[in-house]
């Protein structure tokens, strides 16, 4: 598509006005996006991926997330709910990181103006149990089963709103499985989209 108009323009078939070369440079950068994701993925995929685990904060590292995340929240009036508590894990703070960077970002796409996200910790002796939860447009029935799979979109009509590859999601599992841990969606359309994941601790903090 983009060949076709740039070559039509180079041509003299077409005007080379600002609108086509605006539509040429969004998709460009779409296709860049999309082969930045496809790299990422075929990182974490790869069984023998190297973790670079140690022990940190989860709530501290959620912290500075919703901070970062904070011009968003307030732009769109989403209150945000977290129940704070030190929790120490020993993981990859970077995969985990991206993880939680991108389940948030989520949140805040798919949320209307006014929205709430919920953000729940509970800790076992083994493991911790993350909640998060948006108040935004929700995912059908039909959708659900598929949203880790590779490129599915289950918002395709808001495609180019959003912005998004379909593959977020994807590596957010494909991290959490490397830490031998777990994730799971609930959602229902109009009402918003639960995740929860499941992390070993591993190590205890000292």
């Amino acid at each position: 598509s983009v060949l076709g108009t740039l070559e039509a323009m180079l041509d003299g078939i077409w005007d080379m006005d600002k609108e086509r070369l605006s539509s040429c440079y969004d998709e460009i950068i779409r296709i860049k996006r999309l082969i930045g994701s496809i790299e990422d993925l075929s990182k974490v995929e790869n069984d023998n991926v190297l973790l670079h685990k140690e022990s940190f904060d989860l709530s501290k590292l959620l912290r500075t997330l919703l901070s970062n995340f904070e011009s968003e929240f307030v732009t769109k009036n989403i209150s945000v709910d977290y129940n704070q508590q030190p929790i120490y894990l020993y993981a990859d703070q970077d995969k985990i990181s991206q993880v939680f960077r991108n389940l948030i970002s989520n949140a805040i796409k798919y949320s209307d103006n006014g929205g709430k996200v919920h953000i729940h910790i509970t800790e076992y002796p083994e493991n911790v149990e993350i909640r998060i939860k948006d108040s935004g447009i929700g995912m059908s029935d039909a959708d659900l089963p598929h949203i880790f799979e590779r490129f599915y979109r289950a918002d395709k009509s808001r495609n180019r709103e959003t912005g998004g590859v379909g593959i977020g999601l994807t590596i957010t599992k494909a991290i959490i499985e490397a830490h031998d841990g777990t994730i799971d969606a609930r959602s229902k359309l109009g009402e918003g989209t639960e995740f929860m994941i499941v992390l070993p601790k591993k190590r205890t903090h000292i």
